[in-house]
């Protein structure tokens, strides 16, 4: 660290649910937090701070301060500040530009508290280009458009499909859809373990060509497949590079819980 330089205290989650953030618990101005979120380089960055000065990270409600990289509204750590910060309540609850976001641990998974999104069936063709589609839905509440393929496809199928990202926002300018949900239905346990669906998520549209694993489009994906399958319990996988498993539970008060587990990284940046 050069004179002048000062430390900031950084945390990096890697977690299933796609919860790949990067935060620091010390408030910055606006220009620092972009700044910061270009350097990290990951699709999205949350900036954590107490919701009231006098509140500490043992015993209070926190404020996540969201930073817009592209204009993105993301998501906070819960097990970053539960493991690093000696948080042990069994709940934590997020003030987001979202609107209020809840977490609990158990065992070594974090639950996210998330509200469950209708989506409606849109007049479609049979095809998007070379590839079968099965149904097509809109949800007006996140903007995200469901697209299902053909049933005779499998997971290989989803996870090799090409995407032009590029591509969707010249298709689509309209500014109704925010992002892209790709779906297929899953397969019976064999060689391989048994998952309800698969998926994909794209959000050009708000600078992510494509996100990891997503909170928020299985907030639609589970209302969707839970009216498909007559299930409340399901098992998804988002195929993305990285991808991630999650747990999904549809509960009667109209939202879901969706479970996974999590990775803390700790480290310093310097400014």
């Amino acid at each position: 660290m050069t004179p002048g330089q000062k430390p900031f205290p950084q945390k990096g989650v890697n977690a299933k649910t796609g919860e790949e953030r990067s935060s620091l618990p010390r408030e910055l101005d606006e220009g620092m937090h972009q700044k910061i979120a270009r350097e990290m380089n990951l699709s999205e960055t949350a900036f954590i701070r107490k919701l009231h000065p006098t509140d500490n990270f043992t015993q209070n409600d926190i404020e996540s301060s969201e930073s817009f990289l592209h204009s993105r509204p993301q998501q906070p750590k819960p097990r970053s500040i539960t493991e690093k910060d000696e948080n042990m309540n069994s709940m934590l609850s997020f003030v987001t530009l979202s609107g209020e976001l809840k977490a609990r641990r158990e065992e070594d998974d974090i639950i996210l508290d998330l509200p469950l999104y209708p989506a409606h069936p849109q007049t479609m063709g049979t095809a998007i280009g070379n590839t079968l589609v099965q149904d097509v839905c809109y949800s007006p509440d996140t903007r995200k458009l469901l697209v299902r393929l053909s049933d005779a496809y499998d997971r290989s199928f989803l996870e090799n499909l090409k995407v032009n990202t590029e591509n969707l926002t010249q298709v689509e300018n309209t500014g109704k859809v925010k992002g892209l949900i790709l779906t297929l239905k899953g397969e019976p346990g064999g060689q391989t373990q048994a998952f309800d669906f698969y998926s994909r998520y794209f959000a050009p549209w708000v600078g992510v060509a494509e996100d990891p694993v997503t909170g928020s489009a299985h907030a639609v994906l589970s209302s969707y497949w839970s009216q498909q399958l007559g299930k409340k319990e399901m098992h998804a996988f988002q195929c993305s590079r990285r991808g991630g498993e999650l747990g999904i539970s549809l509960r009667p008060d109209g939202r879901v819980d969706i479970r996974g587990g999590a990775a803390v990284l700790e480290g310093t940046l310097t400014a």
